[in-house]
């Protein structure tokens, strides 16, 4: 594909098209070793130097939100799962997950290729916001939504949880909201309450929310909720 010079000079992150322009008029730049020209295109492959230096575009940053179905492994590659996020999501772009959802929860996955934006949701220090609903075997007491909001101790893993608040849907059914990533958080506090978990599924991430997708299905973060999220990351 190909693409004007000014461009691509500017999608490098270097300068503006304007200034791209000075640059080729004044000899600074060259294309494959020959000094480039104004309004002249670069092809794939092409080797673009400017003041000697190499440069690329930026790779595009993509945000997904994408529905994890139950039954699908987050990991890059595992000859033991049997379903893998690979598998079902396909995009043109190699993209990773930004927070993990176990085998048996479904829900609201962040699929990025920006590490910046996953260093910075996955550092729990960050208090980042997770909501999900959740379903038990037996109805939901006073003593389990006292006990979330005091904050449970998880003797596996030698932590007491962050006090959240549990709001009950039904006899069996409740939302919650985490600002914690400890593995399997919910399931092991239900069962520090004596409930077995049936379902979880996760709603939303910060500003990002499941709404009206399918599990398998996906759509781009774009525009001001793209510009929400990294703002309450610190992008």
């Amino acid at each position: 594909m190909s693409e004007r010079l000014n461009k691509y000079i500017s999608s490098s992150g270097l300068c503006s098209r304007r200034d791209a322009d000075k640059l080729i008029s004044s000899g600074k730049v060259s294309i494959n070793g020959v000094t480039a020209t104004l309004g002249i295109f670069v092809e794939g492959g092409d080797i673009v130097l400017v003041n000697g230096k190499n440069i690329s575009p930026e790779e595009e940053k993509i945000v997904l939100a994408f529905y994890k179905p139950v039954g699908v492994t987050c990991t890059e590659k595992d000859r033991h799962a049997k379903k893998i996020i690979k598998d079902i999501l396909h995009y043109p772009v190699r993209l990773t997950y930004a927070g993990r959802l176990d085998k048996d929860s479904e829900g609201l996955l962040l699929m990025t290729n920006d590490g910046t934006l996953i260093d910075k949701m996955m550092r729990g220090s960050n208090a980042h916001e997770k909501e999900y609903e959740v379903k038990v075997d037996k109805e939901i007491s006073n003593d389990m939504i006292a006990k979330f909001a005091r904050g449970i101790f998880l003797p596996e893993l030698d932590i007491t949880t962050r006090p959240c608040q549990l709001k009950p849907l039904g006899k069996y059914t409740f939302r919650v909201v985490l600002t914690q990533g400890v593995n399997k958080q919910i399931r092991r506090m239900c069962e520090m309450c004596g409930y077995q978990v049936k379902s979880i599924k996760r709603l939303r991430v910060i500003n990002i929310e499941l709404a009206k997708l399918k599990p398998g299905e996906y759509r781009r973060v774009e525009g001001e909720e793209l510009l929400a999220l990294y703002q309450s990351c610190g992008i």
